[in-house]
């Protein structure tokens, strides 16, 4: 009987430890879920990614991500116009869009942008069904039309996107609320360091004046092997023409109401001498002449050609071969607004081509190449 008394006594103390052991394990289980809750309803409430709302105006946020931030942007933030394309577009100061044209002016830039990814963004930028959207028109999109990409398949992207701030799904947003970047280095971050980007000139390129020299471009700039065999002059028509067709010029058609100013960046007399080597000239020019032709259809276009200034022979303008001071994107803001550089026919397309082309045939590439930077 003894020996069943301290049997019964055991049972006790270990069902004790048990419910102890259990106690503790709810407990532990309820502080995380509760850790879960705080830190998503956080997320939630200061949204770095814009994903649900717009900024909250007395939060310091930083927005150095393209590929995260843009589709919140163009979604929640306050707008009529928007910027569009690749590092050509980073320098773009959004104030002067504002002081020079009076247009509430987004930048939605993605570096190295494909065709594709200028559809992902303007996907957003004119979807009126989001379930995280404001209600706005879209008075202009200032489009960067980078030619050497429009080639690219046109389902390329530079960069996988990160799908669950993209598309309507809340499901997958677990992935945005419980995310430890974006708790640290997104909320946690600008908070103690108590400051945030400036929205105006987010995405700056980081190069500071003493960059933009002879010196540095010639410095980094390494000169692609010539190619032999030349490409036909209609080598690059068909692929330009499946990106216009399926990338871009559905935005233009659907959206008469808003005016697109595509514009064909200013790269520098380099950007020209690599088309040489590529042994791609005609292809190129013939690529440039048929991209003029296409949105020229349009009445809500303007185009603008600014690769004939007498700025791109001078490489103190820029930091390699193809990215420009930024004094250059702000002279483009008052051009969009002037006219100046604007092409309005085929005609005139074909005669700045020939400029173009004038300058390349007068400069003297040898005498650059040549000397010991």
């Amino acid at each position: 009987m003894h020996k069943d008394i301290e049997t019964e006594k055991e049972k006790i103390i270990d069902n004790k430890k048990k419910t102890k052991y259990r106690n503790l394990f709810t407990l532990l289980i309820a502080i995380l879920l509760l850790g879960f809750i705080a830190t998503a309803a956080l997320v939630v409430y200061v949204d770095p990614f814009f994903h649900y709302h717009e900024l909250n105006k007395d939060f310091p946020y930083i927005v150095d991500n393209q590929l995260s931030q843009n589709p919140g942007m163009a979604r929640n933030m306050d707008y009529n116009a928007c910027i569009i394309g690749s590092s050509m577009t980073v320098n773009f100061d959004t104030d002067d869009f504002k002081e020079i044209l009076g247009l509430d002016t987004l930048k939605l830039s993605y570096s190295g942008a494909y065709p594709k990814d200028d559809f992902n963004i303007l996907s957003i930028v004119f979807d009126k069904d989001s379930f995280a959207r404001k209600s706005r028109d879209v008075d202009a999109v200032f489009f960067a039309m980078d030619i050497p990409v429009m080639s690219a398949d046109t389902e390329t992207v530079k960069y996988e996107r990160p799908e669950y701030l993209y598309d309507d799904n809340l499901l997958n947003d677990v992935k945005y609320l419980l995310n430890k970047d974006v708790l640290f280095q997104y909320i946690f971050k600008p908070v103690i360091q108590g400051k945030g980007s400036d929205l105006s000139e987010i995405y700056f390129s980081w190069w500071t004046p003493e960059y933009y020299s002879t010196q540095w471009v010639m410095h980094t700039y390494e000169e692609p092997e010539k190619e032999e065999k030349e490409l036909p002059a209609d080598g690059l028509i068909n692929s330009t023409g499946l990106n216009l067709d399926v990338n871009i010029l559905p935005f233009v058609s659907q959206h008469p109401e808003t005016q697109f100013y595509f514009f064909f960046p200013p790269y520098s007399i380099l950007y020209w001498h690599n088309v040489m080597q590529y042994n791609t000239l005609d292809a190129t020019f013939a690529q440039y002449d048929y991209v003029a032709y296409r949105l020229l259809q349009y009445d809500n276009v303007h185009l603008f050609y600014f690769q004939n200034m007498e700025e791109v022979t001078n490489l103190d303008n820029y930091a390699d071969y193809s990215h420009y001071k930024p004094e250059i994107n702000r002279y483009m803001v008052e051009c969009f607004g002037s006219g100046e550089h604007q092409i309005t026919s085929s005609e005139q397309m074909a005669d700045e081509l020939l400029k173009m082309r004038g300058i390349i045939n007068e400069f003297d590439f040898e005498g650059l190449l040549s000397q010991d930077w």
